[in-house]
């Protein structure tokens, strides 16, 4: 059977090689290619490929959103990260946004091609240094900051979001971090963009989907 495959990276150059790597694999078909999160998730619903390569950091939509977009509207669809970032947090946002597998760019050709056969086939698929650092924060039962949402997010972003969620008003945010109200209000924009919500309700629901404001 032959995988079929939607590549999605905003860097034309490093998109193009790695069409041009996955159409060289035996029983892979490159279907279609994307360079935002937004594209990702509508050629995902048009073409319905077996397999998303999809990077993270992305202009209009972010890889984990889009991630999340596409698994949840085609469960069939399984999303192999492939980007440059390999802090904790990132990892996890993919995988709790229903990310299959996480390489490396660094990841050579073979290393891909068989991360393309795991995960279309239900396989969930970690590059060796990502899988270790996995394995052992599951096995020390960790939390924490490593598991924190939203990696597009500062710190203290993430902080002045769960206040938010939390339902204090800026002036209230203010006072507990002892800072401005204009200072606050910035923070508040800047997530607000970050996470492309229309306003406060809509970010309060979407940060107590991911267990913030509890």
């Amino acid at each position: 059977m032959t995988v079929r495959v939607l590549v999605v990276d905003d860097h034309p150059l490093y998109r193009e090689g790695l069409v041009t790597a996955i159409s060289t694999m035996a029983g892979k078909e490159v279907v279609g290619e994307a360079a935002d999160g937004a594209e990702a998730v509508r050629l995902a619903a048009e073409l319905v490929p077996d397999v998303v390569v999809m990077d993270l950091h992305m202009p209009v939509l972010n890889g984990v959103d889009a991630t999340g977009q596409v698994t949840t509207q085609h469960p069939s669809i399984a999303v192999l990260v492939l980007t440059m970032l390999e802090n904790d947090e990132s990892v996890f946002a993919a995988v709790r946004a229903g990310a299959r597998g996480y390489l490396l760019k660094g990841a050579d050709r073979a290393e891909i091609g068989r991360a393309l056969d795991g995960v279309s086939h239900g396989e969930v698929v970690f590059s060796a240094a990502i899988a270790s650092r996995v394995l052992s924060y599951f096995a020390a039962g960790r939390g924490g900051p490593e598991l924190a949402p939203f990696p597009e997010l500062t710190d203290r972003e993430r902080e002045i979001l769960d206040l938010v969620a939390r339902g204090l008003t800026n002036a209230a945010i203010a006072r507990q971090l002892v800072v401005s109200d204009k200072t606050v209000r910035n923070h508040v924009s800047n997530v607000f963009a970050k996470l492309h919500v229309a306003g406060r309700a809509e970010a309060v629901a979407r940060a107590r989907d991911a267990g913030l404001g509890q």
